[in-house]
């Protein structure tokens, strides 16, 4: 298997197969290694969490975790980015140091604001518990922005074992410690709240500690403050262009919380919060992953090889076949899930998820296609499709919240986001020359293998109603045999699950 996935992504001729995981591929591993383990300690870690914590309190803990993640998105100014750039060492030192002093500006900045503020935020949100919290919100935008500037260096430095194990250690000190709050009694959402800055707190100590040890030399001969001004000044467009991308972006991500909050009540923002959780895990897993595969495997296309309608469409359909079947299942048996693995109290964030599972879908088979933006110079593009989602998600919610009805909030909200990713696809395929016929005619034949075990689960469920454990163990009987056939056809999974020499 290790050999398999050597050769399935190697980027450049001379690369020793012999060596296991080796080079750039070994890099991409050490790093999905490192969130693998987060995410999955985190989904073993839920259906006890639920158990402790009511939805309100989750509510007011995914509020708080929406309006710090808008804020983290341009902590940096998203100066961290350029760090990566320069040739040499010194100016890169400077752009540290230039990430932590705009961290520290922004982190002011929110202070103040959170000190005016305060009453009309909470105000807002209709999330008065929000409040007692409200004072934590500079501290975790400064830890997230020192993290992000530090991850930068050492990714520079291809110190990639040690940013798993940030990752690691982070999630393990925020998920025990929201189980220790819990078993204690303390199970109120300032409790997840500061769960998740102490995970924070630790990665960032754990990375400044390391960076310092073997740095630290040339952090105190290099940077000084004419430098970093004239690093500041080279690297401008960052906090010009793309810092407004990254808060459209973020923003446009963080909009169901907000406007669930504000029509609607923290309770319905914990049941989203949980569902989005749980229905991230593939992007997070997978997606992340594959993006940072294709970046690299397109611009080499586009440069070299002259495949890239080739690459594009292997990847989109290989994305749609990993995940077809368990969306179309999860829009009929995503309440029983939930019902059974979280409580029956969460049966609802069930509901929303069957609602929101078509949005996800196209999500994870686009946006990790979407660096194709970056291969053709086409940033001013995605830009704009930042700016349209952003748009439509917010006339769909806003209009969904008037009714008074989540569901049919939720419904408008997910049927705007499946048209703008579904727009995202079409002019993917349409700019990298890929054959929409055969792009379709592929996809619906993984709809075809579908379809049959669907509609068994679907019967089983609506006509016959059998217990919802039952439909669990039918559903995970028609995955394996989903994945069975999928796997049998497709050579490139079929050699690395090490079904064949």
């Amino acid at each position: 298997m290790t050999e398999e996935i050597n050769r399935l992504w190697r980027f450049n001729e001379g690369v020793d197969l012999s060596k296991p995981i080796a080079g750039f591929a070994g890099n991409v591993l050490k790093l999905t290694a490192g969130s693998t383990f987060a995410q999955v300690l985190g989904v073993l870690v839920a259906p006890i969490v639920t158990r402790l914590f009511a939805p309100e309190a989750f509510g007011v803990a995914a509020l708080f975790a929406s309006i710090a993640g808008t804020i983290r998105a341009i902590s940096c100014l998203r100066y961290e980015l350029s760090i990566m750039l320069p040739e040499n060492d010194e100016e890169a030192a400077n752009l540290l140091g230039v990430s932590i002093c705009s961290a520290i500006i922004i982190t002011c900045v929110t202070v103040l604001a959170i000190f005016g503020f305060q009453d009309s935020i909470v105000q807002l949100f209709n999330a008065p518990e929000l409040k007692k919290y409200l004072w934590l919100l500079p501290l975790s935008v400064f830890l997230a922005g020192m993290v992000s500037a530090l991850t930068y260096w050492n990714s520079r430095a291809k110190n990639f074992g040690r940013l798993s194990v940030v990752r690691v250690l982070s999630s393990g000190i925020t998920q025990t410690s929201k189980l220790t709050s819990g078993f204690t009694g303390f199970v109120s959402g300032g409790a997840l709240i500061v769960s998740t800055i102490l995970g924070q707190l630790i990665a960032s100590a754990f990375l400044g500690i390391q960076t310092i040890k073997t740095d630290w030399k040339l952090l105190i001969k290099k940077i000084n403050f004419k430098r970093m001004n004239a690093s500041a000044s080279r690297y401008r467009k960052f906090p010009i262009f793309s810092t407004w991308s990254a808060l459209i972006n973020t923003a446009s991500y963080q909009l169901p919380v907000w406007i669930l909050a504000i029509y609607f009540s923290a309770d319905v923002v914990g049941y989203y919060a949980l569902g989005n959780l749980v229905l991230g895990i593939p992007m997070i897993l997978i997606g992340s992953a594959v993006s940072q595969v294709f970046f690299q495997r397109a611009a080499e296309a586009r440069n070299t090889t002259n495949d890239l309608p080739e690459i594009v469409q292997t990847i989109l359909i290989r994305l749609v076949s990993l995940s077809i079947f368990p969306t179309l299942l999860l829009t009929i048996i995503g309440k029983d899930v939930f019902a059974l693995t979280f409580g029956v109290e969460w049966a609802e964030a069930g509901m929303y998820v069957q609602i929101l599972c078509i949005w996800v879908f196209f999500q994870f088979i686009s946006s990790p296609l979407s660096t194709i933006f970056g291969v053709l110079e086409k940033q001013e593009s995605y830009l704009m499709f930042d700016i349209l989602i952003f748009a439509t998600r917010s006339i769909a919610l806003v209009a969904g919240g008037l009714t008074g009805n989540v569901l049919i909030t939720l419904a408008l909200f997910s049927l705007a986001s499946v048209s703008c990713y579904g727009f995202l696809c079409f002019w993917i395929l349409l700019n990298t020359n890929v054959s929409m016929k055969v792009t379709l005619m592929r996809v619906f034949k993984y709809l075809l293998y579908s379809a049959p075990l669907i509609g068994i689960v679907a019967a089983a469920k609506f006509f016959f109603h059998i217990g919802s454990l039952y439909i669990l163990l039918l559903s995970l009987l028609g995955t394996i045999t989903y994945y069975a056939v999928v796997v049998s056809e497709d050579k490139t999974l079929h050699r690395i699950f090490g079904f064949c020499k």
